[in-house]
């Protein structure tokens, strides 16, 4: 705390010392008061430079050096006067004062290097120059001149004369050039600047008072204390550590206000001088005016045509943003339209929508910042697929568009199929290894001008992609009678759901062998009053595209409940102990879906031992909030069953992770069940693994006695399927007897 406190201490000191300086009577005791706060503050920099340990010490040294000169410059001056009675002039110690300058001016060129980056501001030196051609015409004329024009004074007078103010000209140009750069300056900074503020301030109120003035030129001595306190507090300052890094580029300075009144000013300085009476007539003013305002029209002729090119630049990389995503660094959705537009005119082109599988459960699962690393890799992914000359964008969300100008359809079906070739290997994100896919639609521009024409069409095909298992798909007129279709199915289901057009069927689920129906599934039907009956893989899917899937999902789990409870009630132990009912990925993704549920089973008074949910492999694949999901539902007391078992990505894995009590094996598995074959080991395998772990298993899609017989000899002790009865609006509950065999549901 005391180190960061030092520098203004030294600041207070200074000012009282200075005020002392003025209070004391003329005479040594105030030379050596000013010699002290000179001396002191040489000596504080080099504390400074050991305190803080600055990054640039030589700088800090060339302040130092600077001061003692000017110290030892008044030591001899003191000398001749005091100890001599003299006062020659020159003198030696002018010497060491105008040696100080080049000293000073070294630390302050160091101050405004970016050693780091080894760029320069040229705005801030056309600035300063401007500032300093204006000013230096001012000093020309009223101190200058007159010194150098003097036939009463020698020719060494005349000379260090005008040094004085020629130097005070060069320190006026590293302000202007210090005051016009850009960059943060901190505090050190700031009193570096202003000790050699004060430093030109005191000089050229010295020339002028020399010049034109018979008042005491003393009296600017505590501009002189003040410019040396500055020195020593500004080294002083734990700032001084990182002095003479520049915080910006030189493109991020802006012209303010004040800045560009001062660069006007001293444009308009040259001719202004010419206005005053006896400036102009004098030949030589008139030649070094005229030199002036030469250089400071070329200045600013300069300094326009960099602003123009900054202009440009800007304009440039305004319309670089503008064209560009921010994220992956493609183009963007407008740029992709101009290019798509102009391409149509030019000759055939090709054009790939591409739409990444479950990106909304990587952000669900594991944040947007792995998503959004998913989707750069991604973006790195097809740019390096691709020919140069292909443009790729990143058109919104996870979706990319490919437009391939002058392909045929073969040539385009081959450039989707390496896509999606490179996205089906695992990308790196966020310390996951995630496997991902997408569903790719392909479309030419055949017959149309329009770009919007195009991309529809190709939107289309991406859709029927993901309909067909995320094959890609080319666009076909037929494509369009299927999206009018689901479009039609997705108007009309709202109003079925109100008009109460869905009924419920149920499946029973049978044991093996004893022929007693214990439970049942719940399947939805759409009775359209002119289509007819509706089957659910033409509607289910327009229902999860539109999210209607979760208001009609909790329509069916309610109707199932209900109708669960009053078969209970109805025919007692011959009713179905349980009932299931299919839940999608869409409700398992919708946040609070387990209290949905135990809502229900509370309105309709079902046990949560008798519901059944049965969820696809694919609904809890990615994990995140699906699995929460189902174990909460598990917490509750529903069973678990995992539909479809076995034809999922990794079905064995996620036995690991998700809550499940019951096994439905896939009717792929049980087609083939009767003849030797791979079916038939998976089976096999399939129920040694339900046994080793405790689960029930249903085979599911049995249509044959001879297919029920083998799964029993197999192990299998519950079944479903169209041998033991279709799905109806009411099921009989007496026992079923097929060939003299019986079948029931599974007990637990």
């Amino acid at each position: 705390m005391r180190r960061e406190r030092l520098w203004w201490g030294w600041l207070a000191a200074a000012c009282l010392l200075t005020v002392g300086y003025y209070l004391l009577p003329k005479g040594v005791a105030t030379n050596v008061v000013y010699n002290i706060i000179g001396v002191v503050s040489a000596a504080l920099i080099l504390v400074g430079v050991r305190l803080h340990r600055a990054r640039r010490p030589v700088m800090w040294y060339w302040f130092a050096a600077g001061l003692v000169a000017w110290v030892i410059g008044d030591l001899v001056w003191q000398y001749y006067k005091y100890v001599l009675h003299q006062e020659p002039y020159p003198s030696p110690a002018d010497y060491f004062y105008l040696s100080a300058y080049p000293l000073i001016l070294a630390g302050m060129l160091m101050l405004m290097r970016d050693r780091r980056r080894g760029v320069r501001d040229v705005a801030a030196l056309i600035d300063a120059a401007v500032v300093a051609v204006g000013l230096g015409l001012v000093f020309w004329v009223f101190v200058m001149h007159p010194i150098a024009s003097d036939a009463s004074a020698s020719t060494s007078e005349r000379v260090f004369g005008v040094a004085y103010p020629a130097v005070d000209v060069l320190l006026l140009a590293i302000l202007a050039r210090f005051y016009t750069g850009v960059g943060r300056r901190s505090t050190s900074i700031r009193l570096l600047g202003g000790a050699a503020l004060l430093l030109l301030i005191a000089d050229v109120g010295y020339s002028l008072l020399s010049l034109y003035s018979d008042v005491d030129d003393e009296l600017l001595d505590g501009a002189f204390l003040l410019s040396y306190a500055c020195w020593a507090a500004s080294a002083l300052h734990p700032s001084m550590r990182t002095a003479g890094a520049v915080a910006k580029q030189p493109g991020d300075a802006r012209v303010g206000r004040a800045r560009l009144l001062l660069l006007a000013v001293c444009t308009l300085l040259a001719p202004a001088l010419l206005l005053i009476p006896g400036i102009g007539g004098d030949p030589v003013d008139r030649f070094v005016i005229a030199i002036g305002a030469g250089l400071l029209f070329l200045l600013v002729v300069v300094r326009m045509s960099g602003f123009v090119g900054q202009v440009q630049e800007q304009a440039d990389q305004l319309q670089g943003l503008a064209m560009a995503d921010e994220l992956t660094g493609l183009a963007n959705r407008r740029r992709f339209e101009q290019e798509l537009r102009s391409a149509l005119h030019a000759g055939p082109i090709q054009v790939a929508l591409l739409d990444l599988n479950d990106f909304k459960g990587v952000n669900d699962r594991l944040g947007h910042g792995v998503g959004d690393q998913l989707l750069t890799v991604v973006a790195q992914r097809l740019r390096a697929t691709l020919r140069p000359d292909v443009l790729v964008a990143r058109m919104g969300g996870d979706e990319f568009a490919v437009l391939v100008p002058g392909a045929t359809d073969a040539q385009a079906d081959a450039i989707v199929r390496r896509l999606a070739d490179a996205l089906r290997a695992p990308v790196a994100a966020g310390g996951h290894e995630l496997l991902i896919g997408a569903s790719i639609g392909v479309a030419d521009g055949g017959g149309t001008g329009d770009p919007y024409e195009v991309l529809r069409r190709a939107d289309v095909a991406m859709y029927a992609a993901k309909a067909s298992h995320d094959r890609p798909r080319r666009y076909t007129p037929e494509l369009d009678k299927r999206t009018d279709e689901q479009a039609w199915l997705g108007a009309e289901m709202r109003l079925a759901l109100d008009a109460g057009q869905f009924r419920l069927v149920y499946q029973p689920i049978v044991a093996l062998p004893s022929g007693r129906m214990e439970a049942v599934e719940a399947l939805v039907r759409w009775e359209h009053p002119v289509r007819g009956m509706i089957a659910p893989d033409q509607f289910i899917p327009a229902a999860e595209r539109n999210g209607l899937i979760v208001e009609l999902g909790e329509w069916i789990l309610y109707t199932a409940c209900a109708q669960a409870v009053q078969w209970r009630n109805r025919y007692g132990e011959l009713a179905p102990e349980r009932m299931s009912v299919n839940v999608s990925a869409r409700q398992l993704a919708e946040p609070g879906f387990a209290s949905v549920v135990a809502a229900v089973l509370s309105d309709t008074g079902l046990p949560a031992a008798w519901l059944t949910v049965e969820v696809t492999e694919t609904a809890v694949f990615g994990g995140g909030r699906s699995v929460q999901a189902v174990q909460d539902l598990h917490d509750l007391g529903v069973r678990i069953a995992l539909d479809d078992f076995g034809t999922g990505h990794s079905s064995l894995g996620l036995l690991r992770t998700v809550p499940v009590d019951v096994l439905k094996v896939d009717k792929s598995f049980v087609d083939s069940i009767t003849t030797a074959g791979e079916d038939a080991v998976i089976a096999t395998a399939l129920i040694q693994v339900s046994n080793g772990l405790g689960l029930t298993a249903v085979a599911e899609g049995v249509e044959t006695a001879e297919q029920a017989a083998e799964l029993h000899r197999l192990g299998y002790r519950y079944a479903q399927g169209y041998h033991f009865g279709r799905p109806t609006a009411e099921p009989s509950f007496q026992d079923v007897r097929v060939d003299d065999m019986s079948f029931a549901l599974y007990r637990s």
